[in-house]
């Protein structure tokens, strides 16, 4: 097995069960734990891995109203408008983008009137030209994952 297949395999499973153990998926890739042990540091210095975290289900938890927000800004505030968004603690997402829209954001809010309320706080900004917020009615899917290709060998 190459190394990259083996990185691949091994970030596949660990998409599977993010709390699986060395030794599971030493079995699962039929390696060694210490060759897991040594993919697993090198991922994580490569900054490939980020971290292991749980996935929450925020609607569970009463954050049931999902806004995506299309931001126009001044050129030289962006920086500061992504800075801002990033460090609002219900943006789950903040993406600098191409397109009629420079600024492009995804909060989870518990009701209408919270989001609403800091849409507008975020809409007294002078650097914003201009918004577009859309509520969503049906996530599809969402913070979706995909298993990586393997070359079978």
């Amino acid at each position: 097995m190459t190394y990259e297949n083996l990185d691949a395999k091994l970030i596949n499973a660990l998409l599977g069960d993010g709390r699986a153990s060395l030794r599971s998926l030493a079995e699962d890739l039929d390696v060694s734990v210490t060759t897991v042990s040594n993919h697993l540091r090198d991922l994580e210095d490569e900054g490939v891995i980020e971290g292991y975290t749980p996935r929450v289900n925020y609607d569970a938890l009463g954050y049931d109203v999902t806004a995506i927000i299309q931001l126009k800004v001044e050129g030289s505030a962006l920086p500061d408008i992504t800075e801002r968004l990033r460090d609002q603690k219900q943006m789950t997402t903040v993406y600098e983008v191409t397109g009629d829209y420079d600024v492009i954001a995804i909060g989870k809010f518990r009701d209408t009137d919270g989001m609403n309320a800091q849409i507008k706080k975020l809409l007294t900004d002078a650097d914003i030209r201009e918004s577009n917020t859309s509520v969503v009615l049906n996530s599809v899917v969402e913070n979706a994952q995909f298993d990586l290709d393997v070359v079978e060998e």
